[in-house]
């Protein structure tokens, strides 16, 4: 990571807080790749503050889960397939009913109007082949109906576990195909929540995180072997006619 991936934070608000942020939105970004190593000394340096505040900001990302400890130094952890299945084994059971609650508000199209402008970016980044526009649009996608979820607690465990695959999306969504399943997951996502169907958002969502989940374990290489060719049944003689009186019920 060069000094031009991150800039020098404002000192008004707490400086901990603020090199947490800078951190966790480079983490949303994928601009920090699982393996790499992040040093209080050059963050510290590159953020323009002192090594407690870029210290306390790494072991909060560390208890998150978001970054491994290795002494004094910090990685993103590489995902294995138990990892990634324990993650979307939460997002199944939290994102689809999170998405239910808020249905019978987005019938209202300016309570949607969040979610109907970063769908309209969304498409217009696949249109121009924009992975990096396309990534941005589909994080404002989940923050614009996330805000209208009312549980806060809710909402930061689905925004932690969806971080968790941040690393890996920005390798996914580089490939056409799969912006192309995003895109239409989304555009699913919003109908029903234009309709106020709750039970159909939900469905939706699950539906999308399964195709997400997938492209997740493609991109890991722990894609299902190709399935064994049909055994070749063995010849058989032909069976001979009975001749017992029963033959022929």
């Amino acid at each position: 990571m060069t000094a031009r991936t991150l800039t020098p934070v404002q000192r008004p608000r707490a400086l901990a807080d603020q090199v947490y942020q800078a951190l966790r939105d480079q983490l949303r970004a994928g601009a920090i790749g699982a393996g790499n190593a992040l040093q209080e000394v050059q963050l510290a340096n590159q953020l323009g503050v002192s090594r407690t505040p870029v210290r306390e900001a790494l072991a909060r990302l560390a208890s998150e889960g978001l970054l491994a400890a290795h002494g004094r130094s910090f990685t993103v952890p590489a995902l294995t397939l138990a990892d990634v299945e324990d993650i979307y084994e939460l997002r199944f059971l939290i994102e689809p009913a999170a998405i239910r609650r808020i249905a019978p508000l987005t019938a209202d199209p300016r309570t949607r109007s969040t979610i109907d402008g970063a769908l309209a970016d969304t498409v217009a980044a696949h249109d121009a082949g924009d992975t990096d526009a396309f990534r941005d649009a589909n994080v404002r996608y989940r923050a614009a109906w996330l805000a209208l979820v009312p549980n806060t607690r809710l909402v930061r465990m689905i925004e932690l576990y969806a971080d968790h695959m941040q690393h890996i999306r920005a390798l996914t969504l580089g490939q056409p195909k799969v912006r192309t399943i995003v895109l239409y997951g989304l555009q699913r996502i919003t109908a029903a929540l234009t309709a106020g169907d709750g039970d159909a958002a939900a469905a939706a969502v699950h539906e999308h995180l399964k195709h997400a989940r997938q492209a997740f374990v493609d991109a890991l290489g722990f894609g299902d072997p190709p399935p064994s060719p049909p055994a070749i049944p063995r010849a058989t003689a032909p069976k001979r006619e009975s001749c017992s009186p029963q033959a022929g019920r």
